[in-house]
């Protein structure tokens, strides 16, 4: 929404979502309560609980809202490169530059099933959703290179596994080894 000004103002909801984004991350989900929120956010909770009946609610927002942010990323990594081979490669130069920045702490998918995936089965569906799509732009790489089926499932594992290592280890060097491994199965298949 535009200001007098001419500025962009954010809106609550924006505001509520970054905030919550930051904290289920940074803390966890289970350890954030809706006050927390309520203060990084600077929104009162009769307006959080208007966009946001509920934690779950909130967290599935937040879920929905991180997963268009990594993908449009990823996209861009993905287009940058110019050959089926680069592209499918670039997905590890993305996590690379991922695990390097500061706040990295793991997956925010991975970390939301670990904590409340037994439990909380929209979550679970969600973060399903994100991982089977993962999956899925993988294989059309692969296809594009015109690689085997079973080489997607394989690259996507070897990204979900770096991303995993990357946040235990807190280096980033889980992505050099992925992607060593990624070029090795691309060139065992014969599409060097």
């Amino acid at each position: 929404m535009m200001t007098a000004t001419g500025r962009t103002e954010t809106s609550d909801r924006d505001r509520v979502l970054a905030a919550a984004s930051h904290l289920f991350y940074s803390r966890g989900i289970q350890a954030v309560g809706m006050d927390a929120v309520r203060a990084e956010a600077g929104v009162p909770l009769k307006r959080i609980y208007a966009n946001f009946p509920s934690k779950q609610d909130l967290l599935l927002a937040v879920l929905h809202h991180q997963g268009d942010l990594w993908r449009r990323s990823l996209e861009a990594a993905i287009e940058a490169a110019s050959t089926p081979r680069e592209k499918l490669l670039a997905v590890y130069d993305f996590l690379r530059e991922w695990f390097q920045e500061d706040n990295f702490r793991g997956c925010a998918f991975i970390n939301a099933f670990g904590e409340l995936g037994a439990v909380a089965p929209d979550v679970a569906d969600t973060v399903l959703v994100q991982k089977h799509e993962f999956r899925q732009r993988v294989s059309e790489l692969v296809a594009e290179l015109g690689g085997p089926a079973e080489l997607g499932p394989q690259l996507a594992l070897l990204a979900e596994g770096a991303q995993t290592t990357a946040a235990i280890d807190r280096s980033p060097a889980a992505a050099d080894v992925a992607r060593a491994a990624a070029a090795m199965l691309i060139d065992a298949a014969g599409h060097a």
